[in-house]
């Protein structure tokens, strides 16, 4: 996918409205270490030839991606949950609170 961060469409007026990357387009070419010639439509009026940092890589989703849902742990007839590591920590009226792995 390229990067739309410098390019200029005549048919959008908002910048913030457009898309963030473009197309799925195919490398041709690696022509230097930090540059990619692209498979581009005729209808594209760039160079083909952009830097990588211009380029993402598409990854599909998976559809059957299996999310592990964690049970809590008894002990003492009262339900506690296992905490790896504290990520983040945050006070939402008087009330502290915790993003946790």
């Amino acid at each position: 996918m390229l990067s739309t961060k410098d390019l200029v469409f005549k048919k959008r007026l908002v910048r913030k409205l457009t898309d963030q990357y473009v197309g799925l387009y195919i490398i041709k070419k690696i022509v230097l270490a930090n540059a990619v010639k692209l498979r581009l439509l005729v209808s594209i009026r760039i160079h083909s030839v952009v830097d990588i940092s211009r380029i993402l890589r598409y990854k599909e989703l998976v559809k059957e991606k299996k999310i592990e849902k964690l049970k809590p742990i008894e002990e003492d007839g009262k339900k506690k949950w296992k905490i790896k590591r504290i990520l983040n920590k945050r006070v939402v009226q008087e009330c502290v609170k915790y993003l946790v792995r």
